[in-house]
């Protein structure tokens, strides 16, 4: 009987406990390709034994970057771990310099890609990576080998199966199983050095908040498994026997979802905001007694509290708006989802509300790369469900808030430290815990709450603190308003810098007839639109103390993004690249000369 100790552990676990004839599902050309756990595991131990005789050796580090999440990740991934080397999961996304940063930093050997767009950029700065022997690619290209020939190369070498079993079998579970290289939002990327324990174990131990019938359950995944977050749960999904399932793309979610109906996946709360407002914006487009339904469901769901809590008045108005509105809101989804597990930034309470009133049950979780990354996660049984918090902390698991606040973390998900960076790692890893930089609070039934990120925490001038994450949070439920991004350190006031939600306004424009411009320089700059949003400003501003109110703003013309460098691959702001880009208007907001 496998005992799960190790990542590769994973796949054996679910050939003898629940054999899947789906175990991995991906689509190429119109049709879903299944790839059965045994399928799975044979083309695994190919590619180690190709991988053994290309020369890989144990403690080598091997790179993945693909676009997409697809079945030959999860080969490889099993393939490299299994010869007892390191694999380097990067951002497709990031620039040729970060690229070259990260494959020179790790001294990657090989390299494998999933496409043309991917490929080009390596190819750009491979003759600056001296370690790197070979470029292999997951899509059929003229210009590049398939990742097929290693699987070649190992089918042709049937006897190198008992080195790898040797090497495994030399494989702890505190040994280093990956580097993650988290892009930060300030500075060079980190490698944070995960072990097979601290992965395995989160895995685990985040399985028994995962609501789901094991060996009989779908997910849906589509959030980057370059990211630990997806890429832990891939295990926890094999470790359940749940069948996994690539969406295509970011654009063909609502198709895929209807596609596989799956009972389980994952979000981050920029998309559960995207899905609200469409489903929003499609209320607006109703008429008569339809829109007065509609939106009296809506506000049945904003006052939802989980258990019952707000009485039985209430869950009377919610059956009934569960069966006239909300059951239409979960067929959207694919009609079937027991759990969508949220994390990499906060949720609003307002989404988490709407949602789970709706019966599509979001519970939000938190967590680091540097955890694995699971720390807490909120579920629905047994009472461990709270709105505005990130649940209980998982088993094994100490949280401790220190006197200012921070919360550092004690358990087996905690990392080994930052690759070849000792002195940073000094600074986070203390007495046995890690400082994550968040502050929170824990309360009296034991659910963890995040306030703020430490390092964004400032000072206005005045000496009063401002925790910008909280205002931006609640600025950012108007729907004039996509992006936001607090400032004000050091200065009289906090103020902000604002990318208006250009989609929405489109539309707000031609259903008021207010005859904006269309052009995005033009239209940040027009009266009509500045009041309005000055209105949106200082209704939210009204939650606030008035040394945390924003008291002026300025609008950007273009849509923050990862390509241009606003955000971080998991969406997060890039605060000083985002100041850096918009000083003009910075200035102009604490009437400087630029």
């Amino acid at each position: 009987m496998t005992e799960v100790k190790r990542l590769f552990d994973f796949p054996y676990y679910q050939l003898e406990n629940f054999p899947l004839e789906a175990s991995l599902v991906s689509k190429k050309d119109g049709e879903w390709i299944k790839t059965s756990t045994q399928e799975y595991l044979d083309k695994a131990n190919a590619v180690s034994r190709g991988l053994i005789k290309l020369g890989v050796n144990p403690n080598d580090k091997v790179a993945i970057i693909s676009m997409t999440n697809r079945t030959e990740w999860n080969i490889c991934d099993i393939g490299i771990l299994q010869t007892g080397a390191q694999d380097v999961p990067i951002y497709p996304t990031i620039s040729e310099d970060e690229y070259e940063y990260v494959l020179n930093h790790s001294e990657c050997v090989y390299c494998f890609v999933s496409c043309t767009e991917v490929l080009q950029k390596v190819e750009k700065i491979k003759h600056k990576v001296p370690s790197l022997r070979g470029v292999y690619c997951f899509d059929e290209l003229r210009d590049c080998p398939h990742y097929s020939e290693v699987i070649k190369l190992g089918n042709e070498n049937p006897e190198l199966q008992q080195e790898v079993e040797d090497r495994k079998s030399k494989i702890g579970e505190n040994d280093l199983a990956t580097l993650i290289y988290t892009s930060g939002t300030t500075g060079k990327p980190k490698g944070v050095m995960l072990s097979h324990k601290n992965i395995a174990s989160n895995a685990i131990y985040s399985a028994e908040r995962l609501p789901i019938d094991l060996g009989q359950t779908k997910s849906l995944s589509f959030l980057p498994v370059c990211h630990i977050y997806e890429r832990m749960l891939l295990y926890m999904y094999q470790y359940c026997g749940v069948s996994i399932h690539y969406a295509e793309s970011l654009d063909t979610i609502s198709d895929n979802l209807k596609e596989i109906k799956p009972e389980v996946m994952t979000a981050v709360p920029r998309l559960l905001e995207k899905v609200y407002d469409k489903i929003y914006a499609k209320g607006t487009e109703l008429s008569g007694i339809k829109k007065k339904l509609f939106f009296w469901a809506v506000s049945v769901g904003l006052q939802y509290e989980p258990y019952g809590q707000n009485g039985w008045w209430y869950e009377t108005k919610l059956k009934l708006a569960r069966k006239l509105i909300f059951s239409k809101w979960q067929e959207a989804l694919g009609g079937n989802l027991k759990a969508i597990a949220s994390g990499s930034a906060a949720l609003q309470p307002r989404l988490a509300r709407v949602f789970n009133a709706a019966g599509i049950p979001v519970m939000e979780g938190y967590g680091l790369t540097e955890t694995s990354p699971v720390v807490s996660v909120n579920d629905m049984r047994n009472g461990g469900f709270k709105i505005g918090t990130v649940g209980r902390p998982i088993k094994e698991t100490e949280v401790k808030i220190a006197q200012d606040g921070e919360i550092l973390i004690k358990g087996p998900q905690v990392m080994q430290g930052y690759y070849k960076d000792p002195n940073l790692t000094a600074e986070v890893l203390k007495d046995g815990y890690f400082y994550t930089g968040d502050i929170g609070e824990v309360d009296a039934d034991g659910f963890l709450k995040i306030t703020d990120r430490k390092k964004e925490m400032f000072k206005t001038s005045g000496g009063k603190y401002v925790a910008p994450q909280i205002i931006e949070n609640a600025f950012k439920q108007s729907r004039f308003i996509e992006q936001v991004m607090v400032v004000g350190e050091g200065e009289k006031m906090p103020a902000a810098i604002i990318q208006p939600n250009f989609e929405f306004i489109h539309d707000w424009n031609e259903r008021k007839n207010k005859g904006l411009p269309e052009d995005p320089e033009l239209l940040v700059k027009n009266e009509d639109l500045i009041k309005r949003i000055q209105k949106e400003v200082d209704h939210y501003n009204e939650r606030f103390g008035k040394w945390e109110r924003v008291k002026k703003f300025e609008l950007t013309p273009d849509v923050w993004s990862i390509e241009a460098g606003h955000l971080t691959p998991t969406m997060k702001m890039k605060r000083k690249a985002i100041k850096q880009k918009y000083i003009d208007l910075y200035n102009r907001i604490y009437e400087r000369e630029s």
